[in-house]
């Protein structure tokens, strides 16, 4: 189930945001500062971060900063300072939304649906790359450079003669390659080595 993770010092923002949330059919965690977030352990689910500005210890723009490598759980600001300079900064560094208080429950809703959407599009990417990483980790160092060739436009023979190797063998681990990879054709193979020089380290 999504979590809504909700950072605000005052209890009474806190409250009436987690029974909004709640009312929703998501799940709620509530913290009084940035330390008590940060201290929670990780984990992987469909998630955002309701955060206020103004904290305690860490602001949420240091926050932000802190949790900036979670493409998976998009961030909410909420402030009742609506200045221009701090949303600016904050939609910069990747916020995906700047709420001035007071706010109407709906607005938050649609922004929370909002971001659990893109939390599942992010996880499922990453989902995805791990498997690719993990197909290309059965790979032995021969069907790897194969590959690297293949994929850079090089014809069997050029494969072969490159790697001093017939070019029955080329055809060989070409095939063990695509097999491993998952690969449908050699356009798939090349999309798919694209996202593993792309994604970024986990």
């Amino acid at each position: 189930m999504p979590i809504v993770f909700i950072v605000d010092d005052d209890i009474s923002v806190r409250e009436s945001l987690e029974s909004l949330v709640l009312s929703a059919g998501w799940q709620a965690e509530t913290f009084a500062s940035a330390k008590d977030f940060l201290d929670r352990p990780r984990g992987i689910a469909p998630s955002c971060l309701i955060l206020d500005v103004h904290l305690p210890d860490l602001s949420g723009l240091d926050l932000q900063k802190r949790v900036v490598d979670r493409i998976d759980m998009p961030l909410i600001f909420i402030t009742g300072y609506g200045d221009v300079p701090t949303t600016v900064q904050a939609m910069k560094a990747g916020a995906m939304e700047f709420l001035i208080k007071p706010y109407r429950g709906e607005v938050v809703l649609a922004a929370i649906e909002n971001a659990i959407a893109r939390s599942r599009a992010a996880l499922a990417r990453q989902a995805k790359v791990m498997s690719i990483r993990d197909h290309y980790a059965s790979l032995s160092r021969r069907e790897r450079e194969v590959m690297a060739l293949v994929v850079s436009g090089r014809l069997n023979k050029q494969v072969g003669g490159e790697l001093g190797i017939s070019e029955i063998t080329v055809k060989a681990h070409r095939a063990q390659v695509m097999r491993k990879m998952r690969a449908e054709s050699l356009a798939d193979l090349v999309r798919i080595a694209t996202r593993l020089e792309t994604a970024p380290a986990m």
